[in-house]
């Protein structure tokens, strides 16, 4: 079974946080779901950890658990509602996926659908196009349900609703094989998606073999390595040659800092590179990480200096403003210069220092192994 929502962390936290989280599992709409989300909501932006007395990984965990139960919750509500309608149960087991930060346990307060379904291939029983036509209807409900509840949908269409994200494991496992044979940057850019994915409902032993199968096939590609790394190298660190924080410079965003895509993101995706190159399957940073470091791919000292550096983004990325839009809950990531203290700024500068050797290290380990043109064969 999936992980279940942290209670005794919650607990430890708030009685208010706990009680409104117990709730969502007897919410019987979306609207109830909506109002719960919106309460929580609230209550969490007020705990946000705003010193370094409160623990970054602990308030991480209870947020995430609110997500994940917020999501279950609208998975079984859309569930009976295709029973209501007379659709019947599911016709085989199924894991509802979640990628992005959601797959990595890493939402902020405001987080959009980055999502996928994965079912059984049916026997010879039942009508396969019956089957994938039952599941399509039933993702497009969840999608629904969750934006009533404040969840906007990815922005790159990267979820259950798109029929290329909501498919049978032969189905799947065929799109992996075809990602990995053509490694065009979209198709990378799919895999690198796919390595984040885990259940959030249904059957998890179902979304572990296609975990499985994409590992294995990172083995028999080796030259995939190289094509994730130019992926990877999209999104730079937000620090000048000079080690100077590089702010926004023009319009609606000037003086702001882009915590998302100018620290935590080259932080997360390294990490996330140098983990599937070492077989690591978890999916968390911090779990990253730690694996990393038992396995002795990264020294002790190194895995401390990128934690730390993962919270401290992560605390940031809680300050960035919320936005209610449409009903939709956003935000940027982008934090105001004005909000960081000159020793805010300093750590910040030394943290994206750790994050820069990181990549340089990723490239010296990847870059130039294969013989060039190689699409992902035999390494030299």
């Amino acid at each position: 079974m999936p992980e279940r929502r942290p209670l005794g962390v919650a607990r430890m936290i708030d009685p208010t946080v706990e009680w409104l989280m117990e709730r969502i599992d007897s919410a019987e709409s979306a609207d109830e779901l909506r109002d719960l989300r919106d309460r929580l909501h609230r209550r969490m932006e007020a705990l946000l950890p705003d010193g370094p007395d409160v623990s970054v990984e602990r308030f991480n965990a209870i947020l995430n658990g609110m997500h994940d139960a917020l999501i279950r919750r609208a998975v079984f509500l859309s569930e009976e509602a295709m029973a209501r309608a007379g659709k019947g149960t599911p016709p085989v087991p199924y894991a509802y996926l979640l990628f992005g930060s959601g797959g990595r346990r890493e939402q902020t307060l405001s987080s959009d659908q980055d999502s996928g379904l994965l079912y059984e291939d049916p026997g010879p029983g039942p009508d396969p196009e019956a089957v994938r036509a039952w599941f399509r209807e039933m993702a497009r409900l969840i999608v629904r349900t969750l934006e009533r509840a404040g969840y906007p949908p990815c922005d790159g269409n990267v979820i259950s609703a798109n029929e290329a994200w909501c498919d049978g494991f032969s189905g799947w496992t065929a799109k992996v094989d075809g990602w990995f044979d053509d490694p065009i940057w979209e198709h990378v850019r799919y895999l690198l998606i796919l390595s984040d994915g885990r259940a959030v409902s249904g059957d998890e032993r179902l979304a572990g073999r296609l975990r499985d199968h994409f590992f294995r096939r990172v083995r028999s590609h080796p030259g995939i390595a190289e094509r994730m790394l130019q992926n990877t190298m999209r999104y730079k660190p937000l620090i000048g040659l000079f080690g100077q924080l590089l702010p926004e410079r023009y319009g609606e965003d000037t003086g702001t800092i882009d915590i998302k895509y100018g620290a935590y993101i080259p932080l997360v995706s390294a990490v996330r590179l140098l983990a599937i190159i070492s077989g690591v399957r978890e999916t968390s940073t911090l779990s990253r990480l730690r694996r990393l470091r038992e396995l002795g791919r990264l020294p002790p000292q190194d895995a401390e200096a990128l934690e730390a550096a993962w919270a401290f983004f992560l605390r940031l990325r809680l300050l960035a403003a919320s936005r209610n839009r449409g009903g939709l809950y956003a935000n940027n990531g982008k934090v105001a210069v004005t909000l960081l203290t000159k020793p805010m700024r300093r750590e910040l500068r030394l943290h994206l220092g750790t994050v820069q050797r990181l990549r340089h290290s990723l490239q010296r380990q990847i870059s130039g192994r294969f013989r060039p043109g190689n699409d992902g064969g035999d390494p030299t």
